[in-house]
């Protein structure tokens, strides 16, 4: 296995710390019968060529093989190479949900970046590693804005469609012994659209297996809302089953395809989700009751589906919202805070910092939930800079006590 993996000349080749000589030790590693050893290389290799979302000119080469391993039944962890080119695909999906991957969008920001990626040098192969990024990174920043966007995007779709070439091996996976390696090939199918019609069959396979075999809820579930993506509602039968992550699959999946002309069961299945009775996942992940999407964010799935299910929902979707917000904090209260400041200022952000007797009623809740609330605000136990940044963006004061005296020159 791996034949032709040294014919690469990876040294000319960039990762996030320049020269890519490194990745093909990383990704012998990942084959190594050590867990340790694997778990040391893929760490290695979600730093080097994905890079804090970023995708670097190695990331495409290193896909072929890692699909190639996903061929081969003694790889000892396949689950965790599928959720590395899930990663190279699409970057982070919480950039991409709840529609779905845009990929006609990336692939005209990308026009033009082949070119610019041919003309960038070789980057640092010297013996001084702390300089082995600069001659890249120096490449980069003496483009435009326009030109590094680019660039950058069309590094990105090289490595998606690397990505998408293993399509038929994502689908062949959905009958795979792992229940692990099932979930994950599922979710990676829902980033392909142009592949929709046979993943969509695929998909409805395993599905209706799934009904005479121990597939988890989080499987279903999965497979429900990678239907969904790709354009295919679930059938509404799936809102009655017993499992309630399996009707949550089932909604945002119906959600995504119907959006407002949803029905009142669906409706009914997003926004109990999107409140604080049911949208929050245990602290420790059940065995079989988790998915891929948001981190496993349950409840800020559904709250990013509320957008999709039309403005008649619109009072509903803000309470449920607001009666949630107190009990999230870090990346799920970032999620949820997306989604109201929107509702609650649906023209966009104010320019402004607004006068309080200028709020509309939304606005006004949504501030003085806000300064009630301590989660919302911190990650880890500190003062959360991207929630500053996001609430400050719609003219609202940025940190708790701001907002409560700013609430309290009420007239």
């Amino acid at each position: 296995m791996l034949d032709g993996l040294d014919d690469i000349d990876w040294a000319r080749l960039g990762h996030a710390y320049g020269s890519a000589d490194d990745v093909p030790g990383q990704l012998r590693a990942l084959l190594d019968p050590d867990a340790t050893v694997r778990d040391e290389a893929l760490g290695e290799l979600y730093g080097n060529v994905f890079h804090q979302g970023n995708r670097f000119e190695a990331s495409a080469y290193a896909v072929p093989f890692l699909l190639e391993m996903l061929t081969d039944p003694a790889t000892p962890d396949p689950a965790a190479v599928l959720g590395l080119l899930s990663a190279l695909a699409i970057g982070y999906d919480e950039g991409v949900l709840p529609d779905g991957f845009p990929v006609a969008e990336y692939r005209r920001a990308a026009e033009g970046g082949r070119a610019l990626l041919a003309a960038k040098p070789p980057p640092w192969t010297g013996s001084d590693e702390t300089q082995k990024e600069y001659v890249e990174y120096l490449y980069v920043e003496s483009l435009s804005t326009a030109d590094q966007g680019r660039l950058w995007a069309y590094v990105a779709v090289a490595t998606y469609d690397a990505v998408r070439a293993g399509v038929p091996v994502f689908r062949a996976l959905l009958e795979h012994a792992d229940p692990d390696v099932r979930l994950v090939a599922a979710y990676l199918l829902a980033w392909f659209p142009e592949e929709a019609d046979g993943s969509v069959a695929a998909l409805a396979r395993a599905v209706d297996a799934a009904t005479g075999v121990a597939a988890t809820p989080g499987e279903v579930a999965t497979m429900l809302v990678s239907s969904g993506l790709l354009d295919a509602a679930p059938d509404v039968r799936w809102l009655t089953d017993p499992r309630p992550l399996v009707r949550w699959g089932a909604a945002i999946g119906r959600a995504r395809v119907l959006g407002a002309a949803a029905d009142a069961a669906t409706v009914d299945e997003v926004v109990g989700w999107a409140s604080a009775a049911s949208g929050e996942a245990p602290d420790e992940p059940v065995e079989g009751e988790w998915v891929p999407f948001l981190s496993g964010d349950l409840g800020g799935y559904a709250a990013l589906a509320l957008r999709q299910l039309g403005p008649q929902h619109a009072d509903r979707a803000f309470d449920a919202l607001l009666d949630r917000l107190p009990t999230v904090d870090g990346d799920r209260s970032l999620t949820l805070l997306n989604v109201a400041l929107r509702l609650a200022f649906p023209d966009g952000p104010a320019a402004t910092q607004p006068p309080v007797d200028a709020l509309t009623p939304r606005q006004r809740r949504l501030a003085e939930e806000l300064s009630r609330s301590t989660e919302p605000w911190l990650i880890d136990g500190v003062q959360f800079g991207n929630v500053t940044e996001l609430v400050g963006g719609y003219g609202l004061p940025g940190t708790r006590d701001e907002l409560r005296a700013y609430l309290a020159r009420t007239p």
